[in-house]
């Protein structure tokens, strides 16, 4: 069956080769959002192997590209009027930077794709263009070592691929900057709420079930009335974890993400303090204050998976020392929030 992307075909010395557009189609922009909403993410990605975009020829570009169809996307989509070859490799459906991390955009991956699809028949010159983040998985010299193939590593960002190309291959100082921006943040909000929905709708059907329940016994009533308030604390951490932590990551105080994640919490826990919805007891308002700052502290810690700004080795040195701490906060959160219920 031919995939969406593929418009047509090129006969070459080494076989029919895929030609694919720089522009999408409605379903390439469907795919795309329903992919930022966490739907069928781990299987959006198209074949390994090389495509044809324009009308290259011998001595057109090959650039490197993971078969996570949005990476795929992204690159296609930047090289308008261009004449190149995409070259991609078997990432098992994940983006280059994370499969680079893995191994699976690496030297062994990429020696073998060049070996599969002939690219030594397919063009004259020996240079491959690599995205930069994927040059922890690539060992340039023993591509060159293995293939005769120059890997040459491109810029951070799609967009600033016909700037690199028109400085002949040469990527200025900016180019080779990681930003993340505001909006590169709030784009991976999205898949962030997803991952978490379940069990946040599991949190606030068992609030707003146990707000009924005081010395007297249940009351639906009670359920209904004090549940709401409830389930507004509960959806404000959420959304402090998930949204406004990520969202305004650069300038909430502390180098951790747990830190930054407790004080967006004790922000939010203060605004909904003055407006009378952490309870109407003491112990009722300590519960909020510590189940507030603990949900949003944990839901920004694992924001750390989308961002730039932390490595491996430091994701799992402050998961050591704030989940404890986290769990802690929510357990006591918790027991004080039922004993509330009771006097």
């Amino acid at each position: 069956m031919q995939r969406e992307y593929i418009i047509g075909w090129i006969d070459s010395v080494a076989g029919r080769i895929p030609r694919v557009s720089s522009t999408f189609s409605t379903k390439d922009k469907w795919g795309a959002v329903k992919v930022r909403l966490n739907i069928n993410r781990m299987n959006y990605r198209v074949d390994p192997g090389i495509y044809a975009l324009g009308n290259p020829g011998p001595d057109s570009p090959v650039f490197l590209s993971a078969n996570y169809k949005l990476s795929f996307d992204l690159l296609r989509s930047r090289l308008k009027e261009l004449d190149a070859w995409i070259l991609v490799l078997d990432t098992k459906g994940i983006n280059v930077w994370c499969a680079a991390g893995k191994g699976t955009f690496g030297t062994k991956e990429l020696v073998g794709r060049i070996e599969l699809s002939k690219l030594k028949k397919i063009v004259t010159h020996r240079e491959l263009i690599a995205p930069q983040l994927g040059a922890t998985g690539v060992c340039a010299n023993r591509v060159k070592e293995l293939t005769g193939f120059r890997v040459i590593f491109g810029p951070v960002r799609a967009p600033d691929i016909p700037a690199f190309l028109k400085a002949g291959m040469q990527a200025t100082r900016e180019m080779r900057r990681i930003r993340f921006t505001f909006f590169d943040r709030i784009v991976l909000v999205p898949v962030e709420a997803v991952n978490s929905s379940r069990y946040y709708i599991y949190a606030l059907l068992f609030f707003i079930l146990l707000s009924g329940l005081d010395s007297s016994g249940y009351s639906l009533n009670g359920a209904l009335d004090k549940g709401m308030y409830s389930a507004a604390n509960l959806s404000i951490a959420y959304l402090a974890g998930v949204a406004i932590g990520p969202a305004f990551l650069p300038w909430l105080p502390g180098r951790s993400f747990s830190l930054k994640g407790v004080f967006v919490g004790l922000i939010f826990f203060i605004i909904l303090f003055i407006y009378g919805y952490t309870g109407e007891s003491l112990i009722e308002t300590l519960a909020w204050l510590l189940l507030i700052p603990a949900i949003s502290s944990f839901l920004l810690l694992s924001f750390t998976g989308s961002s730039t700004y932390a490595s491996p080795s430091g994701v799992k040195k402050e998961m050591k020392i704030a989940l404890p701490l986290q769990l802690t906060a929510a357990s006591c959160g918790l027991l004080l929030w039922v004993g509330g219920r009771f006097f």
